[in-house]
């Protein structure tokens, strides 16, 4: 199927700022809602955020609620995540994907398209 391509992962200190971007060459990201997930080691996938297609809704897990923002460049066919105040415990490989647009909250089974994943190191 098609697929979604993150980038912008890294290694960075505790306390500091990182920002994903998701980008499709085949389709329109505006036509989609785009949530942001995550998976660490040795742990299950866990939904982080999701956008809706329009953009004026957002929606944030607990653990990312406050110090993650997405965002939506249609000009640019981006979405992004803005990570901040990043702690240890975000490591992990960081997936974006699409899903329809009543979409409103992260759950896997509801995204059709999906990216390979970037790698978010967050060192004590």
């Amino acid at each position: 199927q098609l697929q979604l391509v993150e980038s912008g992962g890294g290694l960075v200190q505790s306390g500091g700022s990182l920002r994903l971007s998701c980008t499709a060459s085949e389709f329109t990201l505006d036509s989609y809602a785009i949530g942001w997930f995550r998976q660490a080691p040795g742990k299950e996938r866990e939904g982080g955020s999701c956008l809706s297609s329009s953009g004026s809704a957002t929606y944030y897990t607990d653990s990312v609620k406050g110090r993650f923002t997405t965002s939506r460049d249609s000009a640019k066919n981006t979405v992004y995540l803005q990570m901040n105040s990043l702690n240890p415990e975000d490591t992990a490989v960081y997936y974006c994907a699409a899903g329809i647009p009543g979409t409103v909250v992260p759950v896997p089974e509801w995204f059709k398209y999906w990216g390979q994943g970037t790698q978010v190191t967050v060192s004590a």
